[in-house]
């Protein structure tokens, strides 16, 4: 009878260290107890308490989120003019790239090229479409070390930028392919900084909110990046004006879903920005 009374009291005891005592505290003496043969397995049996598993992704969000019909690529390109310069700029751009876009000899077209209204000024945009994905992106840069025109544009630009950068995007799956539209319209740049890991999450949410905004068929495109900045989505809207661009957005807030879906959208970003944009008079998106 003593001995279970001295048993029980000794589980009882042990039961209330076991309690107290905080998980880094234990790890000393459970080291010792620990066989140089059992070692792994009570490793692992640790780490399932204190790591957080992670679901693994089977592929690449390029093959998850891109269009598996198309193997288009995009090149986003942001320059940023010196003022003085800004009109001699647009003046040269306006000269070759359309003949870029038009010669049949290079398998890349000029989706749309902008001045920044709202937002960085004396800023051009310009969006490009590589049909064939990365060997056409190849060819075409090739193409243009000959082209003797080009070569002359960009020694003419270089002297009028301040600084550029660019990025190579896919484009969602659920989004509209960007395709030319007569004008006049106002076009807005929404660019969204997420969070490393985020991106699956991001399309799985958009591919439901995008169906709130084709109403008023503001969508044109959404992009995703695969070489530059990473993680960055872009989302390009098109508007009459200002006020037709606040009346639509003001609408979906009374769509059922929609709110819903910003509120699980917004943490997963990091930093946004948006960009009011007037297409310059060659661009094919008006």
């Amino acid at each position: 009878m003593a001995a279970r009374v001295l048993r029980a009291g000794g589980a009882a005891s042990a039961s209330g260290f076991l309690r107290r005592a905080s998980p880094g505290s234990l790890l000393p003496g459970l080291r010792k107890l620990t066989s140089s043969n059992n070692r792994p397995r009570e490793d692992s049996w640790l780490k399932s308490l204190f790591v957080r598993k992670v679901d693994p992704r089977k592929d690449a969000h390029s093959n998850l989120l891109a269009k598996k019909e198309t193997s288009s690529l995009y090149k986003l390109q942001f320059h940023n003019v010196k003022p003085e310069c800004l009109e001699a700029y647009n003046k040269i751009c306006q000269e070759v790239l359309p003949k870029i876009h038009e010669d049949k000899h290079y398998p890349c077209t000029l989706v749309g090229t902008w001045n920044t209204w709202y937002g960085e000024q004396d800023q051009a945009v310009h969006l490009w479409r590589y049909e064939g994905g990365y060997p056409a992106l190849t060819e075409v840069m090739n193409k243009l070390k000959e082209n003797q025109e080009f070569s002359e544009f960009r020694k003419a630009r270089s002297n009028m930028l301040l600084s550029r950068k660019n990025q190579l995007l896919l484009e969602f799956s659920f989004w509209n392919e960007p395709i030319p539209r007569s004008g006049p319209n106002i076009y807005e740049l929404r660019s969204y900084q997420l969070r490393p890991g985020t991106m699956i999450e991001w399309g799985n949410y958009w591919a439901r909110a995008i169906r709130f905004r084709q109403d008023g068929d503001e969508a044109v495109g959404g992009f995703f990046s695969q070489i530059g900045q990473l993680y960055m989505v872009h989302h390009l809207w098109a508007y009459k004006d200002l006020q037709t661009r606040e009346d639509i957005r003001n609408a979906a807030w009374h769509k059922h879903g929609w709110e819903e879906l910003v509120y699980y959208t917004v943490p997963l970003i990091q930093e946004m920005e948006s960009r009011i944009m007037i297409p310059q008079k060659t661009s094919p998106l008006q």
